[in-house]
């Protein structure tokens, strides 16, 4: 029973929508928010990174910045560029990325679901990353950033969402990028009673991108509970933001590996050692794409090996049957020496938004090998999820991503 619940957003003006609508902090370097946010300063990049207003040399995690987030947002506020809705609504979110539509429900989540296991993860989190965003979530009273979710599709949210998408959206704007993103608001009392039923049934809803960002949330939230010993649970404290999508909507990439070196083997010792872990299908100069489960691509001193793993190798496990998880036990950790991929420096992972193309120029620059895999399914995500497992890091790449700044949940 996932208790899924409306909240009074705070939300872009129709004309201030598209300038406000940024990515998520975490995909930009602090070099590259700094340049971002002086190309376009009413980004709401700049309340999600608020260092990119200081001078290069400062502290990014002190105090006057996380402080500088919350002046800004009130300022933001109070210069009319945002509204608060006054009552509490359930909003339809899509985007539209290269002729593929996914439309998702914007909503606040039960930090309860989370610890009790309803929402399901499927990655570790690090404290470090978490510190951040605790504090900028704490400081300004505010989550910024949504957690996307994802769910079993279910024909009477479906029903809704429809019937909301034959209106005039509230946003529709197409970013620089090239994904259009629209927006509805949801405000028939019948409509969010549909919703909220719809979700009360469903026993699972995994988290598909932004686990940090959950974690982050989930901690302001129980540390307000314990500044606050008479809460009710209905506070907005207790919630966090998200939008959650239908499973059948959503696409995974693939996540790639390249590695700086071949851990003293030539590359014809290493062809030799993989000949009893692969068929090799097919050979060319031109990138191959893995088509199926169980395969990869390699390149190799500018050849391109299409690699099966042979049948008796294959592993009937959500985690260890992973293909990502196949090339570390397979190849990455006994023949090119990567013990651990989240914190040896020898390997890189490569999303596939960025092409294949991107591994041929890294093994022409500072890789000698780059592996192309077939993309994780969403069953394998929630396979893994619903055995209260962990995937390997770099599993899944989701595209398109979420814009922070269209919906805010103060708490």
């Amino acid at each position: 029973m996932a208790l899924i619940v409306p909240f009074k957003a705070i939300r872009p003006t129709k004309e201030e929508a598209a300038t406000i609508a940024a990515l998520p902090y975490d995909v930009y370097s602090r070099k590259e928010a700094y340049e971002k946010v002086k190309e376009q300063p009413g980004s709401f990049l700049a309340i999600d990174r608020p260092e990119t207003q200081f001078a290069e040399d400062v502290d990014m995690y002190s105090d006057a910045v996380y402080n500088k987030a919350a002046e800004m947002l009130n300022q933001w506020i109070s210069d009319g560029r945002f509204m608060q809705d006054t009552d509490d609504f359930y909003y339809v979110y899509e985007l539209t990325m290269d002729g593929r539509s996914q439309t998702g429900i914007v909503a606040c989540a039960s930090i309860d679901d989370y610890q009790n296991s309803v929402i399901k993860k499927h990655e570790n989190t690090r404290a470090e990353k978490e510190q951040d965003r605790i504090r900028h979530v704490d400081t300004c009273s505010a989550q910024t950033g949504p957690i996307f979710l994802a769910y079993k599709a279910d024909s009477t949210i479906s029903g809704v969402v429809s019937k909301i998408k034959s209106r005039q959206p509230q946003y529709d704007f197409t970013a620089e990028d090239g994904i259009r993103h629209r927006c509805w608001v949801i405000d028939k009392m019948m409509d969010k009673a549909l919703i909220a039923t719809a979700f009360d049934k469903m026993n699972s809803i995994y988290i598909a991108d932004g686990h940090h960002r959950a974690a982050s949330a989930v901690k302001v939230g129980l540390k307000r509970r314990e500044d606050n010993p008479g809460y009710t649970g209905k506070e907005d404290f207790n919630f966090f933001l998200s939008v959650l999508f239908p499973d059948e909507e959503l696409k995974i990439y693939d996540y790639n590996r390249v590695v700086k070196d071949l851990n003293g083997l030539a590359p014809e010792e290493l062809l030799e050692e993989l000949d009893s872990i692969v068929d090799i299908v097919e050979t060319s100069e031109s990138p191959i794409r893995p088509a199926k489960k169980g395969q990869w691509s390699m390149l190799l001193e500018g050849t391109w090996y299409l690699c099966q793993v042979k049948p008796e190798l294959m592993v009937d496990d959500p985690v260890e049957g992973l293909d990502v998880s196949l090339l570390q036990n397979l190849v990455l950790e006994p023949l090119l020496g990567i013990q651990d991929p989240k914190t040896d420096d020898r390997i890189d992972f490569v999303g596939g938004i960025r092409g294949l193309e991107e591994l041929e120029r890294r093994c022409n620059s500072d890789c000698k090998i780059a592996f192309a895999m077939y993309p994780t399914s969403i069953q394998e995500l929630f396979d893994v999820a619903d055995a209260g497992l962990l995937m390997p890091p770099k599993s899944t790449w989701f595209e398109p991503k979420l814009r922070s700044g269209l919906f805010i949940h103060k708490i």
